[in-house]
């Protein structure tokens, strides 16, 4: 199979796309790591920081794996440019082989960011329920 020149250029949105949307997924985690109160301890305060340290590390991890594809990206239309054709085959591969792993850390990173409202919903749950039997308390001894 022949690859063009535009066959890799085709990546480039996309990739940009998905850097930006990592982007976001960083700068939302770090804002609710900045705002984090530990002090306000409760059952699941070591779950939420583990689980936390597990998403910054993904998306690290995505970031780089979307920059690497992007660089393989430009490496292979510098190759198919200068004519060597079979390589810059070759680097086009390895570059899509980037952008699927960084998509799987963006689903294995959603999965966990799922399970973190899990545990959050959890805890709203248990509050309701202490909640509502202080007002069965409450009303049996009124």
């Amino acid at each position: 199979m022949i690859i063009t020149l535009t066959t890799p250029a085709m990546l480039f949105p996309a990739v940009s796309l998905l850097l930006l949307a990592y982007t976001n997924r960083f700068v939302t985690l770090a804002s609710i790591i900045r705002t984090f109160d530990p002090k306000q301890e409760d059952d699941n305060t070591t779950e939420q920081i583990v689980n936390l340290r597990k998403r910054i590390y993904l998306i690290r991890r995505m970031q780089e794996a979307g920059v690497i594809s992007f660089f393989l990206c430009v490496m292979s239309m510098l190759a198919i440019y200068v004519e060597y054709q079979q390589i810059g085959s070759y680097i086009f591969a390895a570059s899509l082989v980037c952008l699927m792993y960084s998509l799987y850390l963006s689903v294995r990173e959603i999965t966990i960011s799922c399970d973190a409202l899990e545990l959050h919903l959890k805890h709203f749950n248990a509050d309701l329920k202490r909640k509502k039997s202080i007002r069965k308390i409450y009303k049996r001894t009124n």
